[in-house]
C-alpha cells in the first residue's frame, strides 16, 4: 500500500523567545529555509545548478543565536502529519538493493591503484580490504539508477510497447524479461561511484595525519604503520588516480563538478582549524565546514551521475540537495556517537573531537545552557580538566537531543527533495536510507 501521510514533528513555541534549534529546523520560517538549503552553497562552491537560488548566508542572525533566558532549550514537540506519497513497493534496503553494483568495488578501485612497488601497493590497498561500509558508492549508485529511471521512463515505455506490438506479446507476458531496463547504471556512473569512495579514503588517511590518529575502522591507521610521509604520499597517490579516472569518463562538466569536491575538502580543514569567538557566527561556521568536509562528496557525486543521464538542471540539483542533506544528517549523528557509542562500536577512540579541541553540534547547543563552555571552545579544550567538563556539560545539556532533532529535519528535507523523482525501487531506497542514518549506531 502507498503510504499517504509522513508522521514528523513541527515545534510549537511555548515561550516568547525563539532557541537555535527551533529557528534552524522551523521550515515554515524564510530565513531556516534558507539555512537548510543554503549552507554550503553559496557563491563559489562552484555548482551552477544553484546560481538561480539566492541563498541567506546570513540568515544566522541575532535572534537566532541569542541566548534564550529560559533553560530549556527547545519546546515541546507536537505532532503533525506531512502528506508524502511514496511508491506502492515496499521500501527496500539500499545496501541489498546496491549490493550488486558494489560486488567488484574495491577490486576495482585496486585496479586503478596498481603499482610495482609493493610498499605503495600496500599502503594504498590497506583500507580497500572489502571490509568498509561503502556509504557513499551505496548513495551514489542508488541515486543514478533513480535518475536513469526519472529520465528514461516515458522513453523506455514507447519503444517496450513498439517491441510489444511488434511481437504481439502482452505486458504481463513480460513482466519478467531482462533487459533494455530503465534505471541501469552508466559506465561513467559506475565510475562516479568508484571515484567517490577513492576520495574519501584518501582524505581519511589525510586527516588521521593531521589529527595523530591511531585507530580506524577498528585497525591502526596507515600513519601509525608506515609513518606520516609514506601516509601523505599513498593519500595523495590515491587521489591522482581518482583524478585520473574521472578524466577518463571524458565529461567536462562532471569533472568540474567533483573537482570542487577536492577544493571543499581542504577548505573544510581549514574551517576546522579554526574557531569563531561570536557565539552567533559560531554555528553556521561548524555547519558551513560539515558541509565541506562531509556532504559535498555526497552531494557533488550525486550531482554528476545526474548530469550524466539528464541535462535538466531541476534534476542536477534535486540531487545535489539530497546528497548535501544526507551529508549534513550523517555528519550530525556521527558528532552525536562520538558522545554516545563506545570505542568498539565506532572503531576508534570516543570522545576524539574533544581531544583534537573541535566543538561539534552537541557542545554548540550545550553552551546555551552551559556558558562556561565558550572559554573551553575558544581555546580548544586545552587546559587541564576541559575535555572532561565538557563531556560532563553535554551530557547534563540537551545537546545531543537537539543534534538529533536537527539531523531529523536534514533527513526530511532530503525526503522532500528526493521524492520529486519519479517513483522507483533505488528513489525509495533513497527515503529509507535517511531512516538508517538516523538510527545508526556506528
Amino acid at each position: 500500500m502507498a503510504l499517504p501521510w509522513r508522521h514528523c514533528w513541527r515545534w510549537a513555541s511555548g515561550s516568547t523567545s525563539t532557541s537555535l534549534l527551533e529557528t534552524i529546523c522551523c521550515f515554515n520560517g524564510s530565513s531556516s529555509t534558507s539555512l537548510l538549503r543554503g549552507t554550503g552553497t553559496a557563491t563559489g562552491s562552484g555548482n551552477e545548478g544553484l546560481s538561480s537560488r539566492t541563498v541567506h548566508t546570513t540568515s544566522l542572525g541575532n535572534s537566532i543565536l541569542t541566548r534564550q533566558e529560559s533553560r530549556l532549550l527547545y519546546s515541546t514537540p507536537k505532532p503533525c502529519y506531512c502528506k508524502r506519497i511514496h511508491s506502492d513497493a515496499k521500501l527496500k534496503d539500499p545496501f541489498t538493493l546496491a549490493q550488486k553494483d558494489l560486488n567488484h568495488l574495491y577490486d576495482d578501485i585496486k585496479k586503478e591503484l596498481f603499482v610495482s612497488k609493493s610498499e605503495l601497493k600496500s599502503i594504498c590497498d590497506y583500507y580497500f580490504d572489502g571490509k568498509g561500509k561503502a556509504f557513499r558508492p551505496m548513495i551514489v549508485v542508488l541515486m543514478a539508477r533513480a535518475c536513469n529511471s526519472h529520465s528514461s521512463r516515458d522513453g523506455f515505455t514507447r519503444r517496450r510497447e513498439g517491441k510489444l506490438a511488434r511481437s504481439g506479446w502482452s505486458h504481463e507476458a513480460t513482466n519478467g524479461l531482462q533487459g533494455d531496463r530503465p534505471g541501469d547504471l552508466l559506465p561513467g556512473q559506475r565510475s562516479i561511484a568508484m571515484i567517490s569512495e577513492m576520495i574519501h579514503t584518501a582524505s581519511l588517511v589525510h586527516d588521521d595525519v593531521i589529527d595523530c590518529s591511531d585507530k580506524r575502522r577498528g585497525k591502526t591507521t596507515v600513519n601509525e604503520v608506515w609513518g606520516e610521509r609514506k601516509a601523505i604520499l599513498a593519500g595523495d597517490f590515491i587521489l591522482s588516480a581518482a583524478s585520473v579516472a574521472l578524466a577518463r569518463i571524458g565529461n567536462n562538466t562532471v569533472m568540474s563538478v567533483l573537482s570542487q569536491v577536492t577544493e571543499d575538502l581542504v577548505r573544510g580543514e581549514f574551517m576546522q582549524l579554526g574557531s569563531k569567538e561570536n557565539e552567533k557566527e559560531r554555528f553556521k561556521h561548524y555547519l558551513d565546514k560539515t558541509f565541506k568536509k562531509t556532504a559535498s562528496l555526497i552531494a557533488n557525486s550525486c550531482k554528476a551521475v545526474s548530469i550524466l543521464v539528464n541535462s535538466d538542471p531541476e534534476v542536477h540539483e534535486i540531487a545535489f540537495q539530497y546528497g548535501r542533506n544526507v551529508g549534513i544528517a550523517f555528519q550530525l549523528v556521527d558528532d552525536v556517537l562520538d558522545f554516545t557509542a563506545c570505542a568498539s562500536q565506532l572503531g576508534k577512540p570516543s570522545a576524539t573531537d574533544l581531544k583534537l579541541g573541535l566543538a561539534t553540534g552537541p557542545v554548540l547547543f550545550a553552551c546555551q545552557q552551559f556558558p562556561e563552555l565558550h572559554g573551553m571552545i575558544m581555546r580548544r579544550f586545552s587546559s587541564s580538566g576541559d575535555v572532561a567538563r565538557a563531556w560532563q556539560y553535554v551530557q547534563e545539556s540537551e545537546g545531543v537531543d537537539q543534534t538529533n532533532y536537527l539531523a531529523q529535519h536534514y533527513c526530511q528535507e532530503a525526503i522532500r527533495q528526493i521524492s520529486l523523482l519519479r517513483p522507483s525501487l533505488e528513489r525509495d531506497a533513497l527515503i529509507r536510507l535517511t531512516q538508517m542514518v538516523l538510527t545508526r549506531d556506528k
